[in-house]
């Protein structure tokens, strides 16, 4: 099996090498990818699968489904493809999405053989308001078994943890006066805004050291001489946690509450961003999936990251058994993320090789837990454990 799935992918590679080009060419920000998911959604289409463009309501995002006579387990792939401003494909989605879309249609190529379903999914806004937390909210990963989604970086890692976030917003309400002539007919949003930055520092020392809160002033008043009748701040907050980062935004929305009380203001509160639930790790799916890459000559795998951030796809983690790793662009030399040389190294021999080399490991992980009655087993039994009790 192990060579026709490569034999599937080298004749696939091309193809691949060509969408990501495209979609590298033509960078979108989130929730407006229109060519991204429309050329994933053409090659999807051309190789047997039935795609939905607009899947969900959300008119960049599609759902592509192949599935076999023979019954089996629904394996999904995630595919990102939104761009950052100013910097395009700095995160290299461009490659994440192909990655995706060719590990579904090599996969698709043997389902008749084993049965089951695959699944490709088009998911805008990663960098945002990832469209993976809509997706689990309406219930789309209810029937899927594994979810699978690899993510290009300077190695390659296991797939490990991520922070559970809430994006904060505070709208805070005065009243406008004279700031030399009247300063005391005058309520001062901005104080509240900045009362509550005061409140957040000594909240810092009583929160767990693996927990973080930062945050800027979006809007501080119009001009020094009139009392800011509004003002406006947002703060990330994230924790490895999901319990413990609803006790943590909660304690942070008391002190912009009592900040605004101080003053004689108002706030209104809401989430300027949807939250992120923290990554479940599925320890079996994982080590799979590093058993199919060292099948595949890879030697350089690291252990998960101890310094991670907050991704959606910690949300399916919560509704399927799931897994997050990332492979290398570069040989053996450091790369920043977020950065033009990163979008850069998406384009390079080397990262087209060890794409080519990821679409195989993660389709051969979807053979195994289709093929594999006790990795499956083991797989739902972990994530039954891991998500008993929780919400």
């Amino acid at each position: 099996m192990k060579e026709k799935i490569r034999q599937h992918t080298d004749q696939l590679k091309e193809a691949l090498i060509r969408l990501s080009e495209a979609i590298f060419a033509h960078p979108e920000l989130g929730h407006e990818e229109y060519t991204a998911s429309k050329l994933h959604g053409a090659l999807l289409e051309k190789h047997g699968f039935d795609v939905t463009l607009g899947f969900e309501g959300l008119e960049t995002a599609f759902k592509a489904v192949y599935t076999a006579e023979k019954p089996g387990p629904t394996i999904a792939y995630l595919a990102e493809y939104d761009a950052l401003p100013g910097i395009g494909h700095g995160c290299g989605h461009n490659l994440l999405g192909t990655v995706s879309t060719g590990a579904g249609i090599v996969l698709k190529n043997v389902l008749d053989e084993i049965g089951g379903r695959v699944i490709v999914l088009g998911t805008p806004a990663e960098e945002t308001s990832g469209a993976k937390v809509t997706f689990a909210e309406n219930g789309v990963f209810d029937d899927v078994d594994v979810a699978m989604i690899a993510h290009p970086d300077a190695s390659y890692y296991k797939s490990g943890a991520s922070l559970a976030m809430q994006a904060i917003q505070f709208d805070y309400h005065g009243r406008t006066a004279h700031a030399a002539s009247a300063p005391e007919k005058g309520i001062n949003a901005l104080d509240a805004a900045i009362g509550t930055f005061v409140s957040i520092n000594a909240l810092r020392q009583h929160i767990k050291s693996d927990s973080r809160i930062h945050g800027i002033i979006s809007d501080g008043g119009k001009a020094a001489n009139i009392v800011p009748d509004f003002a406006q701040a947002q703060f990330y907050v994230r924790s490895p946690e999901k319990a413990y980062l609803q006790e943590l935004a909660d304690k942070v929305k008391n002190c912009a509450r009592c900040a605004a009380d101080a003053v004689g203001a108002s706030v209104d509160i809401s989430h300027y961003e949807v939250s992120y639930d923290n990554m479940l790790t599925n320890e079996a799916l994982s080590s799979a999936f590093t058993e199919q890459l060292k099948a595949l000559g890879c030697t350089k795998i690291k252990d998960a990251r101890e310094d991670f951030g907050s991704i959606d796809a910690g949300n399916v983690s919560h509704v399927c058994a799931t897994i997050h790793p990332t492979f290398a662009i570069v040989k053996d030399q450091p790369i920043i993320a977020h950065t033009v040389a990163f979008a850069e190294a998406t384009r390079t021999p080397y990262a087209y090789e060890e794409m080519a080399r990821t679409v195989s490991a993660l389709a051969l992980t979807g053979v195994a837990v289709i093929t594999d009655p006790q990795l499956f087993e083991r797989i739902q039994a972990e994530f039954e454990a891991a998500t008993q009790g929780k919400s």
